[in-house]
């Protein structure tokens, strides 16, 4: 049994106004055989409300079957730049100025010509031991760098009384340098043997002379 302040509210679920309540007025007359029914206008007021994304307006009935459709997405914009992120920088534009014509590679220096050392025919003279004898040597250097080492190297003949030669003897002396490029100089040895292989009678020559240099 109802209250005279609520009508209707107390139906089943299968009344027409299912899941909610009426609320009006309340009737002034009898509870017999008066009409009870609410006069003016007539307010639902849901007992569940919809979800908060529902398209349904609050208040008014929900079509039967029907479900809480998803929120339609609106319009997406492209996001926006981060703060503090710089703009593209562009290059200011700078106008050609003239043509300037290329500097040549400054030449350099020819590698100076490697040293030419020539050496001159020997001049020989004799001594006052048989076994000995002087010989002079004129170098001159035609290269440009100088002759910084060498060696001259000498070939001693041992002559007999009759002209024979009997022996040869090779000796070395250093070269005389440094030769500077372009330079001569002249140098005298004294080149010896053995003595016991010139007996008396016999005596040296020295008439192979070679020279190595660098």
């Amino acid at each position: 049994m109802c209250a005279g302040v609520v009508l209707g509210g107390c139906g089943g679920d299968g009344g027409p106004g299912g899941g909610f309540a009426a609320v009006g007025p309340a009737g002034g007359g009898a509870t017999t055989g008066v009409d009870t029914s609410p006069t003016g206008g007539v307010r639902f007021i849901p007992l569940d409300g919809p979800p908060s994304n529902s398209p349904f307006r609050k208040g008014s009935p929900r079509p039967a079957g029907s479900s809480a459709a998803p929120a339609v997405p609106g319009p997406t914009t492209a996001p926006a730049a981060p703060s503090g992120t710089p703009a593209p920088s562009v290059p200011p534009r700078t106008e050609p100025g003239p043509a300037q014509s290329p500097v040549p590679p400054r030449p350099s220096a020819p590698a100076p010509d490697p040293a030419a050392l020539a050496t001159g025919t020997p001049v020989r003279a004799a001594t006052d031991l048989r076994w000995c004898e002087d010989v002079t040597l004129d170098f001159h250097n035609s290269g440009g760098t100088a002759v910084r080492s060498g060696t001259v190297a000498f070939g001693t003949h041992v002559i007999g009384t009759l002209g024979i030669d009997w022996a040869t003897v090779d000796s070395t002396v250093p070269l005389p340098t440094p030769i500077a490029p372009g330079a001569r100089k002249r140098r005298t040895w004294t080149v010896c043997v053995d003595s016991w292989r010139v007996p008396l009678g016999m005596h040296v020559e020295t008439r192979d002379v070679s020279v190595w240099w660098e």
